[in-house]
């Protein structure tokens, strides 16, 4: 394990240097403009910025409306680098890149987004009729009973466990890389079924409920992690395929990608149950201080 970590920090460090040096390799990195990823990411761009410059017209305390739209900047900002930037590119011919792209979706960019409650400010971007409108809509049971079994915690680390395991089967796994539909599919399954985990996780679960179920969704996806990292032949065909070409194996780029899941999407997981255990246990002396 430990070779394979240096192996994979060398080879992040080496991959520009190789890049560069192949002839099947563009100079430069290219930023990757799906209309379908590019154009719903635009338009909530553009909605959020309008609201927010809005509702901070309207503020008395303008700096808390600027405090409050930082987790979405940063979690949209994760987002795009994950899906417009070269990083997509890269993830199309390199296993590694390609589960570090996953990775910013479901565990840093759907989690700050979920901690900004955009929907609220979104619904100020839009027109006055059309805001009531989709307000209405968003309150109706209709809108409300799906939404609010989807995010219970069992139902919400249930639905994106699920969504992650199904989508690493590797018969599967390859179609996407070979399909630009399934691919678009992937990324909105991933990133979708992580806000439901987020929200269950951050706005409707105790603390010690929420510590249990992102310890849980690290443990699980540790194991499909070190599953990909110590499996003894390639199982991804289609998407390890190129790796040759820029200097690894095929195997030995499933095992970077394995190992990222396990480690370093691990840790995150960790840090998010560990903090969700630390308040928890800090509500708990508050109230049997209170009681005492």
């Amino acid at each position: 394990m430990p070779t394979l970590i240096c192996t994979l920090l060398s080879f992040m460090i080496a991959t520009p240097a190789m890049a560069h040096g192949d002839d099947a390799h563009p100079v430069g990195y290219p930023w990757t403009f799906d209309p379908w990823i590019a154009g719903p990411f635009a338009i909530l761009a553009a909605l959020y910025g309008a609201a927010v410059l809005r509702l901070t017209w309207r503020s008395r305390r303008p700096g808390s409306m600027l405090i409050r739209t930082l987790p979405y900047c940063c979690g949209m900002l994760t987002l795009g680098c994950a899906l417009l930037s070269p990083l997509h590119w890269l993830g199309e011919h390199l296993f590694t890149f390609h589960m570090i792209e996953h990775e910013i979706v479901m565990a840093v960019s759907a989690p700050l987004i979920v901690l900004a409650r955009p929907a609220g400010i979104l619904l100020w971007g839009l027109p006055g009729k059309a805001r009531r409108i989709a307000g209405s809509l968003m309150r109706s049971p209709l809108m409300r009973g799906p939404w609010d079994w989807c995010t219970s915690a069992t139902n919400a680390t249930i639905i994106h466990g699920l969504a992650i395991w199904a989508w690493h089967v590797p018969v599967l796994f390859d179609a996407a890389v070979t399909d630009t539909a399934l691919h678009r599919l992937q990324h909105l399954s991933f990133f979708a079924t992580a806000i439901l985990f987020w929200w269950a996780i951050v706005w409707r679960s105790d603390y010690g409920t929420s510590a249990w179920h992102v310890f849980a969704t690290m443990i699980h996806t540790s194991i499909l992690g070190a599953l990909m990292a110590l499996a003894p032949r390639v199982l991804y065909v289609a998407q390890t395929r190129p790796a040759m070409a820029w200097g690894v194996t095929a195997l030995e780029d499933q095992q970077m990608a394995g190992i990222i899941m396990w480690v370093p999407a691990g840790t995150i997981y960790a840090a998010a149950a560990m903090t969700m255990l630390a308040l928890w246990i800090r509500g708990a002396s508050e109230r049997r201080a209170q009681n005492a």
